[in-house]
């Protein structure tokens, strides 16, 4: 019987959209290298987040 991982125990990644820690899903076994973004809302929202770096001129 295989030992089940601890949550705790998964890589995690912050999104660039909402700066929010998410963790490794099954479904992302193959491509985890390629993951960006913590959900389909915040991909679609990928466009109007701001650029790293870049500051508001106020």
């Amino acid at each position: 019987m295989a030992k089940s991982r601890s949550k705790s125990d998964l890589p995690t990644k912050i999104c660039p959209v909402c700066d929010r820690p998410f963790t490794w899903r099954k479904k992302w076994a193959d491509c985890w290298d390629e993951v960006k973004y913590c959900s389909d809302r915040c991909r679609r929202r990928r466009a109007s987040a701001k650029p790293e770096g870049v500051e508001s001129m106020d």
